[in-house]
């Protein structure tokens, strides 16, 4: 019985659900970019610091979520995944949220104007930032069932496909970004100098979120592959 009742704790201990929540937590973070900037681009600043105070509060969640995390990760998982493996994927899909969360800080901090000019393009571009995101967080949902088949079979397939999904996300945000660059870059000397580098920031920063995400999904093809 006592046996039993330990090797039922070790498996109990298991953090895979865990690491699932704090991405649903960095997910729901990084979607409120679609209303903040479209709260931007309205130069609505009573709504732009609703929804950045909303994404500061969700990134700082999850990153208390983060923390605990990693102090009750075990040191003797029993799992085809190693606990540095897991603090790695863990590590970056917190900064996906961060990247998000300075986002929103740099624009509300300088009350930052998006010049017309490439304001439709960049909701596209948060947006596909966006399901950068969600997509992260459909391929970490199926960590558990790796675990489950031992990194084997259909389920491997069906996760390096989700992967490449994401792979093509984050490329399609490397394109918009680029067009969204060019579009500013023709119109910079109509604006301050310092507005503009920090507008040039701003959308670096921005692309950085669905990099970051890709990242997640990195990681998760190296656990594939082991």
């Amino acid at each position: 019985m006592a046996v039993s009742n330990y090797m039922s704790g070790i498996f109990g201990s298991s953090p895979v659900r865990p690491m699932q929540v704090h991405m649903e937590k960095v997910h729901d973070c990084v979607s409120l970019l679609v209303p903040f900037f479209e709260a931007v681009i309205a130069e609505d600043w009573k709504k732009v610091e609703k929804h950045q105070q909303k994404i500061s509060k969700l990134e700082n969640e999850a990153d208390v979520m983060k923390k605990e995390l990693r102090l009750s990760l075990p040191k003797g998982l029993f799992m085809q995944v190693s606990r540095q493996d897991l603090l790695e994927v863990l590590t970056m899909q917190d900064s996906v949220a961060n990247k998000a969360k300075d986002v929103a800080g740099i624009i509300l901090g300088r009350k930052m104007v998006l010049p017309k000019k490439i304001a439709v393009d960049f909701l596209k571009f948060a947006q596909r930032c966006v399901d950068a995101s969600e997509q992260a967080r459909i391929t970490i949902n199926e960590l558990d069932e790796l675990v489950e088949t031992g990194f084997r079979g259909n389920e491997v397939k069906m996760v390096q496909k989700m992967i490449k999904k994401l792979d093509k996300i984050e490329a399609d945000t490397d394109t918009i970004q680029r067009k969204i660059r060019a579009k500013l870059f023709e119109v910079e000397t109509e604006l301050p100098p310092l507005e503009a580098m920090f507008l040039y920031k701003v959308i670096e920063a921005t692309g950085d979120v669905a990099d970051q995400a890709q990242r997640v999904g990195s990681r998760l093809q190296l656990l594939l592959a082991k």
